[in-house]
């Protein structure tokens, strides 16, 4: 399993949010520091603030923050909302032009939802918290420092 550019990024940007002391760097300073385009991370920022995870405040001052829920956000129910409730595999035929032959009697899609389930059950228990917790976090913001407002 493979998770999308789009909750990566979603979970790269509530990291660095949550090594931030005492700063709220805007959604274009918090895309520099990670390198990815401003449209990207916009559209991210927005679905995390739709979630309640962060706070965008918009004007001079404004910027982004971490909420209490962002913190304790299980990184497992993350994913889950972030990639949806889709399949590993297609069988139905929604990406080619026809269903797959075997469906009907094909135990492999059974196994791979029961895998793709373990999966995020074993991300269940990690919170954000637990990412950024030291020595990881002091690193996180030593890499990628958001660049000073002028």
């Amino acid at each position: 399993m493979r998770l999308t550019r789009f909750t990566d990024l979603a979970l790269r940007l509530l990291m660095r949010l949550a090594v931030e002391r005492g700063t709220t760097p805007t959604t274009r300073e918090v895309a520099g520091a990670m390198d990815v385009p401003y449209t990207h991370a916009a559209k991210v920022v927005a679905k995390l603030q739709h979630l309640g995870l962060i706070e965008a405040r918009r004007g001079r001052g404004g910027g982004l923050a971490l909420t209490p829920a962002g913190r304790e956000a299980s990184v497992g129910a993350l994913v889950r909302e972030l990639e949806g409730a889709g399949d590993v595999v297609d069988c139905d035929g929604e990406g080619a032009s026809t269903p797959c032959p075997l469906r009907s009697a094909c135990r492999l899609r059974g196994a791979l939802r029961d895998a793709q389930e373990a999966f995020f059950a074993s991300l269940d228990p990690v919170t954000l918290n637990a990412l950024v917790e030291a020595p990881t976090g002091p690193l996180l913001i030593s890499l990628s420092p958001t660049p000073p407002r002028g």
